[in-house]
């Protein structure tokens, strides 16, 4: 039966969400259950084109890139993959209309593919846009159940919030990507090198950013409000954790943040969602 091939294939995606990332993992256990299902099978699906761009550096990246998105397609139009992971995917598309937002996501994957730094505001923000916030606003369609009013209201907050997100990952891996991908994505750095007030500058972004998610997560169904605003603690408490680090450290070493300090934000947010004391 399809029903239980379908089943298997949010499993894999499922999987792979926990696999990957233990801080995503435990958001989205936060959503309701009717819910998670979909955000897995977003996870899953850019996961593995980000996998492709940034990890298989054995194999041709372009041709397995390129090949996942010729079967990405093919599943959209024939509704059905053997690939777990775009079978479960391609319906989520469909009932989300996201479309667009997974065209912009695929392009950004093909750009970590022939470009190295981004050396303008303009064009580090377009990367961001595609690897980052449409992934967000994919999500968003998902929380707010398809409300084209509630989307409209919180696509900005939600696109901030992905960008925050993105550029903390970025500070965060500065060193690997720079020693092994070769890329450089803040406009600000020139070469290799990160100063104390470039630094500064980009810390004061990311900022500005989760303010302005925040102002957003207040306004979410409840079904989705606790497990996002568990990511966006433990997102900001990574970033505390790099601007108290100083720029040659971050240049040195990937900053996490340890399993015991993960439970205490999970206690905290939702102590803090319980007592209604979200407030802006």
């Amino acid at each position: 039966m399809k029903s239980i091939f379908d089943k298997s294939s949010i499993g894999c995606s499922e999987l792979i969400t926990k696999n990957y990332s233990t801080s995503f993992s435990l958001g989205i256990r936060l959503l309701a259950p009717s819910i998670r299902p979909a955000i897995y099978s977003i996870y899953g699906f850019v996961r593995l084109a980000d996998e492709v761009v940034d990890t298989f550096h054995d194999f041709d990246q372009a041709e397995l890139l390129n090949e996942f998105i010729a079967d990405y397609h093919m599943a959209l139009e024939r509704r059905i993959s053997l690939n777990p992971v775009l079978n479960a995917f391609q319906e989520i598309v469909h009932k989300y209309q996201i479309q667009d937002l997974v065209e912009s996501f695929l392009e950004s994957m093909l750009l970590d593919l022939k470009k190295n730094s981004y050396d303008t505001k303009e064009s580090y923000e377009q990367y961001i846009y595609g690897s980052a916030d449409v992934v967000g606003l994919m999500c968003l369609k998902v929380l707010v159940g398809n409300s084209e009013e509630k989307y409209n209201r919180l696509k900005s907050p939600a696109m901030s919030l992905g960008s925050a997100f993105q550029k903390v990952n970025f500070l965060r891996d500065f060193k690997d990507d720079i020693e092994v991908l070769g890329r450089s994505y803040f406009p600000n750095i020139r070469g290799s090198r990160l100063d104390e007030q470039t630094k500064v500058e980009i810390i004061k972004d990311i900022e500005s950013d989760f303010r302005k998610a925040y102002e957003g997560i207040v306004m979410l169904p409840p079904e989705g409000r606790l497990g996002v605003y568990v990511a966006y603690c433990y997102y900001k408490k990574l970033l505390n954790k790099l601007k108290r680090m100083e720029s040659q450290i971050i240049m040195k070493e990937r900053v996490r943040i340890s399993d015991i300090r993960k439970v205490w934000i999970l206690f905290k947010s939702f102590l803090k969602y319980k007592l209604n004391l979200m407030t802006f």
